[in-house]
């Protein structure tokens, strides 16, 4: 017989944890980034109306 692909209960339990500990730092990241881009915007757009 082979043997079952699908891992365990607790292998599954354990990847869901350490598999989310990485993300949580992903999302500060991007929201850092997205935060960035926001502030560029909105300095070149006061840029542009000054100079309108």
């Amino acid at each position: 017989m082979r043997p079952d692909p699908t891992p365990s209960k607790k292998n599954q339990e354990k990847q869901v944890n350490t598999d989310t500990e990485p993300l949580k730092g992903t999302f500060t990241s991007v929201l850092l980034l997205g935060a960035f881009i926001v502030v560029c915007w909105v300095a070149v757009f006061a840029l542009f109306l000054n100079r309108a």
